[in-house]
């Protein structure tokens, strides 16, 4: 894919507020601090497009961003251990649940796993939740960079396992060296085709 513009559109927390449903949407999720940012940054080839910082849960919103005017990536807030207020924690997961079940243009998510630890029970519910309701997944396992490449398919073998899955299905990536990103983009294709 070759990324020619990627800007963003807005920021959202219910359904008036998402931007007009003209084009295919991929959403991209994982647990807080997993490096969802740095992976739509790498993929769009921008350093800033998305924030993206050393606390977790920086996302509270869905962020919605147009990418060659042909498609959108939306960045869902982060699960799990976030250092924001218990209130606001707690607004997210209605807030992604009705955007997954609602959203019509909607056309699969990238679930984005860290290689250096194995999947929680948030991880494998969120897999098996997007299962029931029909919603392609591509599997992404970031921060590649931090092991070596006999390390990198040891931890492969054992998230593919944790999942239950087969280990074809996760694509191991990095935001830093690119590893793995031309891979990515030829899954994402393939979900918005």
């Amino acid at each position: 894919m070759i990324v020619k513009s990627a800007t963003f559109i807005t920021s959202a927390v219910k359904p008036s507020q998402y931007p007009p449903a003209l084009l295919p949407e991929i959403a991209f999720a994982g647990r807080s601090n997993v490096g969802k940012s740095s992976l739509i940054n790498s993929l769009v080839r921008r350093k800033r497009l998305v924030k993206t910082g050393s606390t977790p849960g920086r996302t509270q919103l869905l962020n919605f961003f147009d990418v060659n005017g042909e498609f959108t990536f939306v960045d869902l807030p982060g699960y799990g251990y976030a250092k924001v207020p218990e209130k606001i924690r707690k607004q997210w997961k209605p807030m992604v649940e009705r955007y997954l079940t609602t959203r019509k243009c909607l056309r699969g998510i990238v679930l984005i796993l860290d290689v250096r630890r194995l999947p929680g029970l948030e991880e494998k519910n969120l897999s098996a939740w997007l299962d029931i309701h029909g919603i392609p997944v591509v599997y992404a396992v970031t921060k590649a960079d931090k092991l070596s490449k006999s390390r990198q398919q040891v931890r492969l073998r054992a998230v593919a396992e944790e999942l239950s899955m087969e280990r074809h299905r996760l694509i191991l990536v990095s935001a830093k060296t690119r590893q793995g990103i031309h891979a990515l983009w030829e899954n994402i294709e393939r979900v918005i085709a």
